[in-house]
């Protein structure tokens, strides 16, 4: 199976695990990337039964209201009933790095205001230990230069995201050659640091369930 079959498979067994909250008039929150767009697109043939959706981007907003899916903002939705993203990593502790799209503060927003995070994947992104992909982090662009200084005394390698800016107005250094052991730990080191908006470990709220795409088939795992 090429990678869109896998990531068309995941997307597909997520709508089986969202259909009960759509059809108990839940909110569902929606991710950004290429995985949340076959979601999106799967969850088009719903778009009558769906009370609303939030979305984590603006892009994945345009992409739901073109398929006729209602989408409100999170301050009028309240608790969401399930949020349904796609990760650039995640461990067996279903700790995630997101935030290759540049919607990380977004992403991570939802997913704390929903009761369940669905992760859908494919089974590349499935690793031992996190950080072979550069961990995104969201910064104020006038402390640039100094979360870049910070983020180099932790041992990575923090290089500026040229011609990104996020959809909160600010820029995005990833952190290369940073391999994470403590997740929970390095995340909150990082959104310590002044001038970081948040950064893209998703540990401290890792994901709930992970489908991972395979040759095999779709894989439920849980932490």
């Amino acid at each position: 199976m090429t990678q869109d079959e896998l990531k068309k498979a995941v997307a597909a067994a997520a709508i089986e695990m969202v259909k009960p909250a759509i059809f108990d008039g839940e909110i569902i929150g929606i991710g950004t990337g290429s995985t949340a767009n076959f979601f999106i697109d799967l969850l088009a043939e719903f778009r009558d039964d769906i009370k609303g959706t939030v979305a984590s981007s603006e892009a994945s907003a345009q992409r739901l209201r073109s398929h006729g899916i209602e989408v409100i903002e999170l301050n009028d939705a309240g608790t969401l009933g399930v949020y349904v993203d796609g990760a650039d990593e995640s461990n067996s502790h279903l700790e995630l790095i997101k935030g290759g799209g540049a919607a990380l503060t977004r992403e991570k927003i939802v997913a704390a205001a929903s009761k369940k995070f669905i992760c859908i994947a494919d089974e590349s992104k499935l690793v031992d230990q996190l950080g072979a992909f550069p961990l995104p982090v969201e910064v104020i662009p006038m402390a640039r230069s100094y979360v870049a200084r910070e983020l180099l005394k932790m041992g990575g390698n923090p290089v500026y995201r040229e011609g990104v800016v996020t959809d909160n107005g600010n820029i995005i250094l990833d952190v290369y050659d940073f391999m994470i052991a403590t997740p929970q730990k390095t995340e909150e080191e990082i959104n310590a640091i002044v001038g970081v908006v948040t950064n893209g470990l998703f540990a401290l709220r890792p994901a709930d369930v992970l489908l991972l795409g395979t040759s095999n088939g779709v894989r439920e795992i849980t932490p």
